[in-house]
Formats: C-alpha cells, structure tokens, sequence
C-alpha cells in the first residue's frame, strides 16, 4: 500500500507492522467464545514528513513502534469482542489519537478459524480531517 490511496498522505513517512500476534477473546460464535484466538495485525500508519523526519537521531522525534504494540495490547485485554470490525475501529482510534499519526491502516486476521482457508480478516482505513 502506498500513500498515493490519499493525495493528501503524499508528504507523509509510512510507518508499519507485519505480523503482530496476540491472543484475543473474539468471536461470536460458541466455538470461538472457548478460548482465545489468535489475531494477526498489519498495521500502517502515515506520519507527515515535518513531523517523522529526525534532526538529532532520537526516538522522541519519530512515532515509536512500541507505542503501536502498547495500544494493541490494551485493547485486546479488556475483554471478550464479538467482532473484527469492533476491534480494528478500536485500534485505529487509539493510533489516530496520537497528535502525529495523519491516517492510519488495521488490518487484523484470524489464521485459525476455518480449516479450508488461511485467513478470515477486516481491513479498514482512515485519515483525520484535513487541517484548515
């Protein structure tokens, strides 16, 4: 995915995660309220270049990853979610509260659930509101 799904997101730093697994209680059905399951995230964010782009090579000039892991694990540890949409308007909400991140890209799949393909997922985009 490139920033050109928003011309607005041209002047932006792409900052991502592949693979981000956890163990969630989710699910509606009786089989997935058993146990949790596993979720994989893939998760984007863009970040305007004026604010991602280091002077001094220090971590507080940058969006920091683990701030993107925090905000993963809070989420998914408060509790049973029915669905995968609830969870990544979840996630995209906590990354797009952070003042630098412009737009932000969840995706979130289940490896588990079926054994006749790889994956069941939701992908959702969204960018703030463009500053007057």
């Amino acid at each position: 995915m490139t920033a050109t799904i928003d011309p607005l997101l041209a002047d932006c730093r792409r900052i991502f995660l592949r693979g981000l697994t956890r163990h969630v209680r989710i699910g509606v059905h009786d089989f997935e309220r058993a146990a949790a399951q596993r979720i994989v995230f893939d998760i984007d964010l863009w970040v305007p270049l004026a604010q991602a782009t280091p002077r001094n090579d220090h971590i507080d000039e940058v969006v920091d990853y683990d701030f993107v892991r925090d905000e993963v694990t809070r989420i998914v540890t408060q509790g049973h979610i029915d669905l995968q949409e609830t969870l990544g308007d979840a996630v995209l909400d906590a990354l797009l509260a952070h003042p630098r991140v412009m737009a932000a890209r969840v995706s979130t799949r289940k490896p588990d659930v079926y054994d006749d393909c790889d994956a069941v997922g939701v992908e959702t985009f969204r960018r703030k509101p463009p500053q007057a």
